[in-house]
């Protein structure tokens, strides 16, 4: 494996679940990644995983002065970026009725807010060729109970890409979702309860969760040269979940 080699990425929301295991893939295809996340702890077991081809930033994407120290750091180490795969994100429950400022504004700040100013902010440093992949969901197109805040946030990121495909006309730089079915993830398994898990399985035609390293293999799809005539597009992987 080697589509990735020589490139170099940075992975928000890298240190567990879908962005650890494609900081795996990604380092396994022949990148540098950086990890960008903000539990030093968690970071640190990634590093222990993934090697000497990785480096990790702490760091909030809700907050400015984090990001812009990413891009000094990849500025001065590695002169740019090849691929920005925006993948932080957060999901919580709560039906109309129950929703709150508070809780809107986690989830809007993280997956739309914090996921615009992590591309925008790296932006200098990607060169004609270049791949972004933002994290979407099947939510953002489907209808699902008690989740329509962290929907409607992943609606916004497919909007996002259609929109920055027309941004980015003539630059050389592609802009592609990559959108999860039910993934067994640190953050599925605590904000899903088993009923609801079992319902999605069944609603599922595989019949089973996915797997992180199966979203993986997709991302380092998106993120290489395989998928250069692909701009402003959402690619599902999720057992056919969302399709039928």
């Amino acid at each position: 494996m080697s589509k990735l080699q020589g490139k170099t990425a940075v992975i928000t929301g890298g240190a567990s679940g879908i962005g650890l295991a494609s900081a795996k893939r990604f380092v396994a295809e022949g990148a540098f990644v950086y990890l960008f996340g903000r539990r030093r702890d968690a970071l640190d077991r990634a590093m222990a995983e993934l090697g000497p081809n990785a480096r990790a930033v702490q760091g909030d994407v809700t907050i400015q002065a984090d990001l812009d120290r990413l891009f000094e750091a990849m500025k001065a180490e590695r002169g740019g970026v090849d691929i920005v795969f925006a993948n932080a994100g957060i999901g919580e429950t709560a039906p109309l009725g129950a929703i709150t400022p508070a809780h809107f504004d986690h989830a809007f700040d993280i997956n739309v807010r914090g996921l615009l100013f992590t591309v925008q902010t790296l932006m200098p440093l990607l060169k004609p060729g270049s791949s972004i992949v933002l994290t979407g969901s099947t939510v953002g197109v489907m209808g699902t109970p008690a989740m329509s805040v962290y929907s409607a946030s992943k609606a916004a990121v497919r909007n996002l890409a259609r929109s920055w495909a027309q941004d980015l006309r003539g630059s050389g730089i592609r802009v592609n979702v990559l959108s999860p079915g039910l993934t067994q993830t640190e953050m599925v398994m605590d904000i899903l309860d088993e009923s609801v898990l079992a319902g999605i399985v069944a609603g599922t035609p595989t019949g089973r969760m996915g797997d992180p390293m199966e979203t993986a293999a997709v991302a380092a799809f998106l993120a290489s040269d395989d998928s250069s005539f692909m701009t402003g597009s959402e690619v599902f992987v999720d057992g056919g979940y969302a399709q039928i």
